[in-house]
């Protein structure tokens, strides 16, 4: 696994979220989330229709420090897809470049501002498929304590942070259905934030994991 390293000592929570993912990888095949759809149509996004998805990468961001918190985007209002949404840095795929990593810290470099020397990989979660026709692969990274991050106003509307251990913390996820259909999403609410969907749901996927690691 690719690393960029960072000079800060690793606090308790940061050390075990580090020790959490040191197996995952980005070589295929990946672990996929699974979505919980109603009348059993997870198929959908099983095999060939799986393929056909376009490969896209976020960066789970988490800045370390005394308590580490997640880096996230609010996206302009201004965007015709999903506007106004809660979101990680990232996008599709560029042809030839060194992808998940790759992808992930060019976005988050043109979407807030953040050097990829400030970044170190440390694992990645399940790759997560999304009803607009991408194969995400969420990469996780710690990011310099005093890397300094700004919106890109064509992209992205605000930028802020959510405690790590506000994330890790189960109680603070709802269990959602929308429409007729029953389709099941997450939703986590953070002072007048509301993070929900494909977002909320790799955050679950990283609390289900930390969670799993510590039990076993």
């Amino acid at each position: 696994m690719a690393k960029r390293v960072l000079s800060a000592p690793r606090g308790h929570l940061a050390q075990r979220l580090e020790h959490c993912l040191a197996d995952t990888d980005a070589a295929a095949p990946r672990p996929v989330t699974r979505l919980e759809l109603p009348l059993g149509m997870d198929h959908l996004f099983k095999g060939r229709w799986l393929k056909r998805l376009t490969p896209a990468a976020v960066l789970v961001g988490i800045r370390e420090s005394r308590n580490p918190s997640v880096i996230l985007t609010v996206r302009s209002e201004n965007l015709r897809a999903h506007g106004g949404q809660i979101c990680f840095p990232g996008g599709r795929m560029d042809h030839g470049e060194d992808f998940p990593i790759g992808t992930a810290l060019r976005e988050a470099e043109e979407e807030i501002g953040l050097t990829p020397a400030h970044v170190e990989v440390i694992g990645y979660l399940d790759d997560y498929p999304t009803i607009s026709k991408y194969r995400v692969t969420p990469v996780v990274g710690f990011i310099a304590e005093d890397a300094p991050v700004h919106a890109d106003s064509s992209e992205v509307g605000e930028v802020f942070e959510v405690p790590l251990s506000f994330v890790l913390d189960r109680d603070n996820f709802r269990k959602k259905r929308l429409g007729r259909m029953g389709m099941t999403y997450y939703e986590l609410h953070y002072r007048r934030y509301r993070v929900w969907g494909a977002t909320a749901g790799m955050l679950y996927n990283l609390q289900q994991k930390f969670i799993a690691h510590a039990l076993g």
